[in-house]
């Protein structure tokens, strides 16, 4: 691997191949530095089920991100302006060291793509001292295949967003319209290298995320095709539906009984296995607010004792809060 500063210094970590000197301040569209952020850290329930656990699945949110989805639950770290918590890639091999402790059943990153070189540095670290969880990819789907050869040894289970294949949708919803073209060549990376049918036994593999965004019931129907004739013998589908308007325009409608229906007979159809979202009559409480000690809905989530010290020792110290 190359060492960290030369992937920062000409950053080409994400699909946008932005070429800014990160080590000297320069922000690409991640809108972040080569001095590694995180908004939250702890236990959280609300994953799918192998990969929660009984206690929780470890959490580290990072700040920042290659996509600017208009839609996005994150959206307070996830755009620029979110300062975070800065950590040296010590300080993040500690806390995947406590989120073990803390008895996490995976240690989930979030959104870590523009930090790849770090994320490495501090696994090798906390592998080093005894590190064991399974390791989970938590991404968009918004990779450079390049990057990923990276981070893939390291990697147990990838849980990766298939947003959609059909450019209009990426370029409205994703602000995006490239994620259609990009997500097929990450697709075809994870089914040669992390192909699974069971989660059960050893939690490898690929897990796949598809959002029905509001008025494309069709364009997620093509998605569920081309996941059944492709995928389907070699991952899992967790299908979701309870898409969150952003702040902005909050009259999109919801996802009808009969859509709903449709959905679950095509999935039915089609052979896909894997798991799918129950519908909410009110997704705002999914919206997380990190401003909190918790984001998350009540009983979902704990905070990791060690990041609420490191907040508070923040706080301390600029006398006001790390947002």
């Amino acid at each position: 691997m190359e060492n960290e500063e030369s992937l920062y210094s000409s950053c080409r970590l994400c699909p946008n191949n932005c070429a800014v000197d990160r080590t000297k301040g320069q922000l690409g569209r991640c809108a972040q530095t080569d001095k590694v952020r995180i908004a939250w850290s702890g236990l959280h329930r609300g994953e799918e089920p192998p990969v929660s656990g009984e206690r929780g699945s470890g959490m580290i949110f990072f700040c920042g991100c290659p996509l600017h989805c208009q839609y996005c639950q994150n959206y307070q770290i996830s755009q620029k302006g979110w300062k975070g918590i800065e950590v040296s890639d010590e300080e993040l091999a500690r806390i995947m060291l406590e989120l073990q402790a803390f008895g996490a059943a995976t240690l989930n990153l979030v959104t870590g793509t523009h930090f790849i070189p770090s994320i490495i540095h501090a696994l090798e670290i906390a592998k080093g001292q005894g590190f064991s969880l399974p390791v989970v990819w938590n991404s968009s789907g918004y990779e450079s295949t390049d990057a990923l050869k990276l981070i893939d040894p390291y990697i147990d289970l990838y849980l990766v967003d298939v947003k959609t294949l059909d450019r209009n949708v990426a370029d409205r919803f994703c602000g995006l319209y490239s994620y259609a073209r990009v997500i097929v060549p990450v697709m075809q990376f994870l089914k040669r290298r992390h192909p699974t049918t069971d989660l059960e036994n050893g939690l490898k593999g690929t897990l796949v995320r598809h959002l029905v965004f509001p008025g494309c019931i069709a364009q997620t129907l093509d998605v569920l095709t081309w996941f059944a004739d492709n995928f389907k013998d070699n991952m899992l589908m967790s299908l979701m539906v309870q898409f969150v308007p952003p702040l902005e325009n909050p009259g999109f409608p919801k996802i009808s009984d009969s859509e709903y229906s449709l959905l679950l007979a095509k999935l039915d159809a089609l052979g896909i296995d894997g798991f799918v979202q129950e519908r909410s009559d009110n997704e705002i409480l999914w919206i997380p607010d990190f401003r909190l000690d918790n984001p998350f809905p009540a009983g979902f989530a704990d905070i990791l004792p060690y990041f609420r010290d490191m907040k508070d020792r923040l706080r301390k110290v600029l006398k006001a809060d790390f947002y």
